[in-house]
């Protein structure tokens, strides 16, 4: 499998129900398009719908950080990145980007990410294989610069 670094999503436009009555794209939907790309990212791990019904295994996502840095409008095409920071035997932690088909950043995402027996549900190892896809993307993702964004924590600073 080859991995691209940062893994690449296809364009998604944003639509017309998204709009809020600030007439910019409303918060909930940069979620949408984060979750998008990170399904066709899944999709190159072996994570996608499949893996759901056919193994009863999935993932869900225990923590998610947004930072909107400017507004998308109706009809704005975007495409997401999607970087793998670190892994271990059943998490992820991963950064992603939305970006303005113009060249402009519109949003970061970054996430921790549990692997799930459906069964229980639990927390639980990811096989082999999915483990292997993980490991992979890893190596292909180890020389990216982390993300200035990446860790950020909220709160307001007193002086």
């Amino acid at each position: 499998m080859s991995t691209p670094a940062p893994f690449t999503c296809s364009a998604m436009e944003v639509e017309k129900d998204w709009i809020d009555y600030n007439g910019h794209m409303n918060m909930a939907y940069y979620n949408v398009l984060f979750d998008r790309c990170a399904d066709q990212a899944y999709e190159k791990l072996g994570l996608g719908p499949d893996y759901a019904s056919s193994r009863q295994l999935t993932t869900y996502t225990a923590e998610f950080h947004i930072c909107y840095v400017r507004e998308l409008h109706l009809g704005h095409k975007v495409h997401g990145t999607f970087q793998l920071l670190d892994h271990d035997e059943k998490r992820f932690h991963t950064f992603q980007e939305l970006w303005h088909e113009d060249g402009w950043l519109a949003a970061t995402g970054e996430a921790l990410t549990l692997h799930i027996d459906m069964t229980g549900p639990r927390v639980a190892p990811f096989p082999e294989d999915i483990h292997a896809a993980v490991s992979e993307m890893m190596r292909a993702h180890a020389d990216l610069p982390r993300p200035e964004r990446a860790g950020r924590s909220i709160g307001i600073r007193r002086k």
